[in-house]
């Protein structure tokens, strides 16, 4: 016996790098649909996107900012979640390109999201999407599009700032823990993180400096 998982528990779990997945597969009788994700939708859709580092973090990013947050601000963030990761649709040059779970594993939606004039799609816009309308059921009426997931997390970082919770967090890759910054000593430890990063990147461009020479 399974029970549903609520959008707070499956967010939380984004934060932590860890992606719950449905274990059933849609009904031989109607293979191009299923009323909720199947393993085709999972394996298809939202696993090879994990491998670019930098949608991993966007990813992650809705899930940190879902920690602490209130009810209100998880169905927000659920919505952003839906209108991004589940059927966004990127711009590459002056194309229009599918990076949402429920487009890439749809091919009838896909081919709609991108090629039809019966939908709108407009620039990714986290205070706008949080509090979009969206069926379930249907090809969806909007979509929205972003240049990158670098500028979608950008995005996104901003909006949670606007979300009402009293505390600030990052997540360790070395303890695989979530922390509070609310300490001078913490404070110090992350800025040591962030130094040792900044030097890395220094002498990186010196190196290349001297490769350009």
């Amino acid at each position: 016996m399974t029970g549903l998982l609520s959008s707070r528990d499956f967010l939380n779990g984004l934060a932590f790098r860890i992606f719950h997945s449905t274990q059933y597969i849609r009904h031989s009788s109607v293979p191009l649909y299923t009323p909720e994700p199947d393993v085709c939708h999972e394996l298809l859709g939202h696993v090879p996107l994990f491998a670019d580092p930098d949608f991993a973090s966007f990813s992650q990013e809705i899930g940190l900012a879902s920690l602490g947050a209130s009810d209100e601000d998880i169905e927000q963030l659920a919505t952003c979640y839906w209108f991004t990761i589940e059927f966004g649709i990127c711009k590459e040059g002056d194309k229009m390109k599918a990076y949402g779970a429920g487009l890439l594993s749809s091919f009838g939606e896909l081919t709609y999201s991108i090629e039809s004039s019966e939908c709108q799609r407009v620039p990714f816009d986290p205070f706008v999407a949080a509090r979009t309308k969206y069926p379930i059921t249907s090809y969806q009426p909007l979509y929205f599009y972003t240049e990158s997931f670098e500028d979608a997390k950008k995005k996104l970082i901003q909006f949670s700032y606007s979300l009402s919770r009293p505390f600030i967090i990052r997540y360790n890759p070395y303890t695989q823990t979530v922390e509070t910054i609310d300490s001078k000593q913490k404070l110090l430890s992350f800025g040591r993180y962030i130094r040792s990063d900044y030097n890395l990147f220094l002498e990186a461009l010196e190196r290349w400096d001297q490769v350009e020479q």
